[in-house]
């Protein structure tokens, strides 16, 4: 079961390594009770825009240098 009741950390402009530490609870606390199944899926509908972006990227890259 994944806890989507707990609300994601602030982190700091700077990006520090407390942010990785908060990040990282955060995600502990969220995941703690998840099945295997449950996490490859969260990390997959979470990864999906991230790599839709690098993929129009990548688009966009090719059709610049021809």
């Amino acid at each position: 079961m994944i806890h989507y009741d707990i609300p994601e950390p602030e982190i700091s402009p700077n990006f520090t390594i407390d942010d990785i530490h908060k990040i990282r609870e955060w995600n502990y606390e969220r995941l703690k009770d998840a099945t295997m199944e449950e996490r490859k899926e969260d990390t997959r509908a979470r990864i999906a825009p991230m790599l839709a972006e690098i993929e129009a990227a990548r688009a966009a890259r090719k059709t610049k240098a021809v």
